[in-house]
């Protein structure tokens, strides 16, 4: 025993021995992940991540999902001619003024593998040409199925195989707090992600859109991001990037997002009618104010009052009159002149739908058959 004692206390001397020379003669040996850089500087690396493994956190794996689907669009738009630009004198004087093209840039997402991209309708409005550029760098000429001014978006086509197609996420589920992603190309620089939460949800009365009902995000959206994705930690698309809220033109992190319910709802009727139906009762809508109530003599503090109806319209069919207090539309409540008119929006025109009304101090149940919503015109904008 004493002689197994002996062996293992000088083995363990020349152990230690052995350490602290090569400690001193040689400490890289010993230091984990120890190098020498061609300078002779002892650097430590870290050891290289074991294949596919994602840090704690990381929402890379959302980025590579969602970002193939994000495309560049560039837009010209030929410039208007004077029409003294011929004469030779006017050239003379003022040399050629006005033929440079204007062009835009913006982002859009690729929803189908049959080639329709969803995007801004800002973004493509007067363009005479479209080019859409993939992540892969393909490019391609695109064309404009149709555009739904009243909600900002426009659906594009394009003709390539082969193509990387976003999941679409479901946008009624978000709740504030949520993270989410924003995808595109802001100022042309390439494709960038930036990253947030969900600061506020049902957004309107903006003055952006006839219809309202914005994700609000602090997530960084700049200009070239209109029409780019904003996404989910699991890279399924929640909304259409749409616009900012900028002193300076760029991002203070207040960014607004179309849902992508409302537009799958423009794609679906672009795509199988030509355009967006809407239903219209023909009213003149405002928010009930104490002032409005007193007026008309109404005591309802909920709801949004009429203040015209046209005549011979949907809704002076129906028996609305001035002065009613619309309270729900189809058994949904209404609580301001955005929500009508969504609400109403929605209604398929041609079909009968309950409205709760109120009248003085009488609730009234009518039913009302909406009519088409007249298209919107829009002066061109840029």
């Amino acid at each position: 025993m004493k002689r197994i004692w002996l062996l293992f206390s000088q083995t363990v001397t020349v152990l230690v021995a052995a350490y602290f020379v090569v400690a001193t003669l040689q400490p890289d040996w010993i230091r984990k992940g120890a190098i020498r850089s061609s300078a002779g500087i002892a650097l430590i690396e870290a050891p290289p991540a074991a294949s596919g493994y994602v840090p704690p956190g990381s929402l890379s794996g959302a980025a590579r999902k969602a970002s193939p689907a994000v495309v560049s669009i560039n837009t010209s738009t030929a410039p208007a001619r004077d029409p003294r630009s011929n004469d030779p004198w006017f050239r003379f004087f003022f040399g050629d003024m006005g033929n440079e093209p204007q062009t835009g840039l913006g982002s859009g997402v690729i929803v189908s593998p049959d080639g329709y991209i969803l995007t801004n309708n800002h973004v493509v409005e007067g363009a005479d040409e479209i080019d859409v550029t993939l992540s892969d760098s393909r490019r391609a000429r695109a064309r404009v199925v149709g555009t739904d001014p009243e909600t900002d978006l426009a659906i594009l086509k394009v003709e390539l195989d082969k193509l990387p197609v976003i999941v679409l996420g479901n946008s009624d589920e978000l709740a504030v707090g949520d993270i989410v992603l924003a995808i595109g190309n802001p100022f042309g620089v390439g494709q960038t992600v930036t990253s947030g939460i969900v600061s506020a949800l049902g957004r309107s009365q903006l003055g952006i859109n006839t219809f309202e009902n914005f994700i609000q995000t602090d997530a960084a959206i700049n200009p070239g991001n209109s029409g780019g994705a904003l996404v989910d930690v699991n890279g399924n698309l929640l909304g259409i990037n749409t616009a900012i809220y900028s002193r300076s033109g760029g991002s203070l992190g207040i960014g607004f997002a179309i849902p992508v319910s409302t537009a799958r709802m423009v794609l679906d009727g672009i795509v199988r009618e030509g355009k967006v139906t809407r239903g219209w009762i023909g009213v003149e809508p405002n928010e009930l104010s104490p002032e409005l109530a007193e007026t008309f003599g109404v005591k309802a503090t909920e709801g949004v009052i009429i203040t015209g109806v046209l005549q011979d319209g949907p809704a002076a069919v129906g028996g609305i009159r001035p002065g009613d207090v619309i309270v729900q539309v189809a058994g949904k409540p209404v609580t301001n002149v955005a929500g009508l008119l969504s609400s109403v929006a929605a209604l398929r025109p041609g079909e009968a739908a309950p409205f709760q009304v109120q009248r003085g101090n009488r609730m009234l149940d009518l039913e009302l058959t909406p009519g088409v919503r007249p298209q919107a015109r829009r002066t061109r904008q840029r």
